[in-house]
Formats: C-alpha cells, sequence, structure tokens
C-alpha cells in the first residue's frame, strides 16, 4: 500500500486529491487508491509491474513490482491498475482475500 500511495502521490507532483478507500466484495477486501495525477495508457496497465519500469526521471522503478510480489506470492492476493485517463489520474487495486 505504501509504494502505491507514493506512486500516487508522485505523480500529482504535490497537487491534487488522493483516496483511499477499503470495502467488502464478495470474499475479498478490496483496497482501492485513487489519484488525480497524470494518467497511464492502457498499454501500460501491466508493464508498470514490471521490475525497472520506471516513468519517473528518478527511481529505480521497483516499487510496484515489489507491491506485486508482496501482494501476489506472500498473500495470494491480486494488484492490477483498475482505471486510468491520462491527465486525469489512475486508481490501482489490491483484492486480498477475507479470513474467514
Amino acid at each position: 500500500i505504501e509504494n502505491l500511495v507514493k506512486n500516487a502521490i508522485d505523480a500529482m507532483k504535490g497537487k491534487g486529491n488522493l483516496a483511499v478507500k477499503i470495502f467488502p466484495k464478495d470474499k475479498y477486501v478490496n483496497i482501492n487508491i485513487t489519484d488525480t495525477g497524470k494518467g497511464l495508457p492502457k498499454t501500460l496497465y501491466k508493464k508498470v509491474f514490471e521490475p525497472g519500469f520506471t516513468s519517473k526521471k528518478r527511481g529505480w522503478g521497483l516499487g510496484l513490482s515489489l507491491a506485486k510480489r508482496i501482494v501476489e506470492e506472500y498473500h495470494n492476493g491480486k494488484i492490477r491498475v483498475l482505471s486510468s485517463e491520462i491527465g486525469k489520474g489512475t486508481t490501482m487495486q489490491i483484492s486480498l482475500r477475507m479470513v474467514p
């Protein structure tokens, strides 16, 4: 969650809105992180999770790949770009199975 929030803040360059929503759906708890940053084209939705990918001038491109590994391998969850619009922002979603 921390890496997604940091990326959202970076995408807004210190201006804009950030929302974190946590809600149940079916057998999952979803965590949506929404920003009003620069947005992503659909062609990058999966690529942003690859190690070394970055759109920043500085950085290693490891934050989202690490987040994906933690969510999927350690928590058996899913992480994805839920939606994005160029110039309007992005919503990332983490889905984790509820514990009975």
